[in-house]
């Protein structure tokens, strides 16, 4: 398997497989791949790296910038998304690793996530109760510092994600 960014030709695939993973969530409405297409066609999809196994994309991750009134250059992880087949193999673990150190590379301060804080622990990532995301519980709203001090306030994404 082989991490890379995305290609043009990738794109139709990345809906694809975004739908696909996300389909059978019960917290998911279905809009994710077109966030992503969202975030391309607004300039906002800073980092959007596929996992590529025999010419297949299985996996893909997208990093897009935020704001936190107060901080600056800190981005969003997600979405992000393994095909249902390939799930609990690595694929998402080796995405995030590349996207942190892709934020690393850019000098990011740090990156942002609304996710399961059992997952996203193993990466580093917590939450310190004063980063919020509308009414999320702030268990959920975590963050990764990579440079500067932890993130406090309400997170803003880019308007792909339609205001919620």
């Amino acid at each position: 398997m082989i991490i890379r960014r995305e290609t043009p030709q990738d794109i139709d695939a990345i809906y694809r497989l975004t739908a696909d993973a996300f389909a059978p969530l019960a917290m998911s409405d279905g809009s994710e791949p077109d966030i992503i297409n969202g975030l391309r066609d607004n300039g906002a999809l800073r980092v959007s790296l596929v996992a590529e196994e025999d010419g297949k994309i299985v996996g893909h991750g997208a990093l897009s910038p935020v704001t936190i009134k107060g901080h600056s250059n800190w981005f969003g992880l997600g979405p992000i998304a393994v095909h249902p087949e390939r799930q609990k193999q690595g694929i998402g673990s080796a995405l995030m690793k590349h996207a942190l150190a892709e934020l690393e590379a850019i000098d990011a301060c740090g990156c942002v996530l609304v996710g399961n804080p059992d997952y996203y622990r193993r990466f580093g990532f917590a939450s310190n109760g004063a980063l919020t995301y509308f009414d999320t519980p702030t268990k959920y709203v975590q963050f990764v510092v990579l440079r500067g001090s932890e993130p406090r306030g309400e997170i803003g994404y880019d308007d792909a994600f339609g205001g919620a």
